[in-house]
């Protein structure tokens, strides 16, 4: 509460100018100076330009990711303990058992949903609606908004879904919405999609998922492999009709039906 200053003139008491006779008004105290120290949070900018120039050394090469890449600052999505590793190429512990991609393999995969058929030959482009399965901390999401149009993003951890909350909050996205639900069905509401993403593997991509795909549409998902493992799955959904690649191998949590 702010001191109320009297009206002037004032006429100082006898003790109180016996006090002041004679003595200079002392000096006002400088306010103290916080010490700022850098940290990787504060050198985000060019952390992420070094990331960047990784991330196309690696052979990621869209322009459209790239940029968005440089642009998200990933060290707002992992926790403060981690934040000295945040641009490392490197999955990073989110809580709940899972992790946050490395951005290597999160530039892939929407290096690759870029390359939907409805894309080709329109390098500078946006996506249409996406379908993001499995929001964990947000980042994915928040880099896709870049890149597409409207995306909608779906989780089924609570904790996660309330997690990215409040990681998104921060950029006020319009384009982007986080729902809490089993990812396995979809999101038929949202449906057609331009592309559906996961980050999470199961043994086959669900028909939901394909049914929800739009003419012209791909989905970018890691299913099981052959050998146990788990692959980059690219299916495309053209007028000719339902169009399957097999990728790289990759390492995700698994796929999971029902909410938590």
């Amino acid at each position: 509460m702010a001191t109320q200053r009297p009206s002037f003139p004032v006429r100082l008491t006898p003790t109180a100018a016996a006090a002041t006779r004679g003595r200079l008004p002392a000096a006002p105290s400088r306010p103290t100076v916080p010490t700022i120290t850098a940290t990787p949070s504060m050198a985000s900018d060019a952390i992420r330009a070094r990331m960047v120039q990784r991330l196309a050394a690696q052979g990621i090469a869209d322009t459209r990711v790239l940029r968005a890449m440089g642009t998200v600052e990933r060290h707002r999505f992992v926790d403060s303990a981690l934040v000295n590793q945040a641009y490392e190429d490197t999955s990073l512990p989110i809580g709940l058992g899972q992790t946050i991609s490395k951005p290597n393999v999160v530039a892939r995969m929407i290096e690759l949903l870029l390359g939907a058929p409805a894309l080709v030959g329109k390098p500078n482009d946006k996506l249409g609606r996406v379908l993001e399965i499995g929001t964990g901390c947000g980042y994915q999401a928040t880099v896709l908004s870049h890149v597409a149009t409207e995306v909608y993003s779906i989780e089924r951890l609570r904790g996660l879904h309330e997690k990215a909350r409040t990681n998104l909050r921060h950029f006020r996205l319009a384009t982007v919405h986080l729902l809490f639900g089993d990812g396995m069905v979809g999101y038929a509401r949202g449906a057609p999609y331009a592309g559906i993403i996961a980050a999470a593997g199961g043994e086959a991509v669900p028909e939901a998922w394909i049914a929800q795909l739009a003419v012209g549409g791909r989905i970018v998902a890691p299913t099981q492999s052959a050998g146990g493992g788990q692959a980059l799955v690219v299916i495309d959904k053209t007028a000719r009709g339902i169009e399957r690649r097999v990728l790289e191998a990759v390492n995700f949590v698994p796929l999971k039906s029902g909410i938590a």
